[in-house]
């Protein structure tokens, strides 16, 4: 069956014209025409009828469309494998990564890796700190940055480094002078806090159960910056990532990030990636540089 009737037929379904489909594969309309019609004898039923100047799909036409969409993305993909197998600095690498990862260790790792592969694309995709995020969302992710490390034997996680976590208070509270703190005296405080589906916020109450408390939740954000806004706003303190060198937060932060005694304050930042089927050889690429530079201990502080 011919790929290009598939194209043209695929396009004219989406309701693109046949003399817009002749400009965009450089072929006269009549020669569109006759690859449609070549296609519909093939199926051995119309396609397309006309509507007014416009071609519609028939019943059959939609029926086959659906296939033809996942036959091409296939076909598309495996053009893209080889593509990649005879030159891999020519591929396109998906990441996901969480928001708080997005100042400092996502932007240095992609950056260093395109200094010596400028050829090769990202596309990145923030997702959400969520106990109940897909991993590496059904195979349209290649990597995954993350602070959840899942029990899931189709899911190869590899640590990268341990972020310590602090206890975030206004500049001005009674506790900012301290050099580090036990989590128990911050019992009586209210808390700021992630939605109770963030797998920090669950981390944070594990935290608080080890001192012997459970926290009086005064406000919910929904992001990490809105959770520091909350506190240097004198609404409560929370737990939180330490800031990075890069973080905007780091710099002139109306906050005290309070080192915490508990040895269990930190999230571990790892990679993840699918056993199920093997990386493209751009995103083995950018794995292995991954790898490399975190046992180097070249990652951002």
């Amino acid at each position: 069956m011919d790929t290009d009737a598939l194209r043209w037929f695929q396009q004219v379904a989406d309701g693109v014209t046949v003399t817009q489909v002749g400009e965009l594969y450089w072929v006269t309309q009549s020669g569109v025409s006759r690859g449609l019609a070549r296609l519909e004898a093939e199926v051995g039923t119309p396609l397309l009828h006309r509507s007014g100047r416009t071609l519609r799909m028939t019943p059959a036409g939609a029926a086959f469309k659906r296939h033809v969409d996942a036959l091409l993305n296939n076909l598309d993909d495996g053009l893209a494998a080889v593509s990649e197998l005879v030159d891999p600095d020519s591929g396109t690498v998906t990441v996901a990564f969480q928001q708080s990862l997005a100042t400092w260790l996502v932007p240095q790792l992609v950056g260093t890796f395109r200094a010596d592969h400028p050829g090769v694309q990202f596309t990145l995709r923030q997702v959400r700190d969520e106990l109940v995020s897909p991993v590496l969302d059904g195979g349209r992710t290649d990597l995954e940055i993350t602070a959840w490390r899942r029990s899931d034997p189709t899911v190869k996680w590899q640590r990268l480094l341990v972020e310590p976590l602090r206890l975030a208070v206004p500049r001005d509270h009674p506790l900012a002078g301290r050099t580090e703190i036990d989590l128990a005296e911050a019992a009586e405080e209210p808390f700021v806090a992630l939605r109770p589906t963030s797998l920090l916020r669950r981390q944070v109450g594990e935290l608080c159960e080890r001192a012997g408390f459970e926290p009086r939740i005064a406000f919910v954000g929904t992001d990490l910056a809105t959770v520091r806004g909350f506190v240097a706003a004198g609404l409560g303190v929370s737990i939180v990532p330490a800031p990075h060198v890069a973080d905007a937060d780091a710099v002139e932060s109306p906050l005290r990030y309070l080192p915490l005694t508990d040895p269990a304050a930190v999230r571990e930042i790892g990679m993840a990636w699918s056993t199920e089927r093997p990386l493209l050889p751009a995103a083995e690429l950018f794995r292995q540089h991954v790898v490399r530079t975190a046992r180097a201990r070249r990652l951002p502080t």
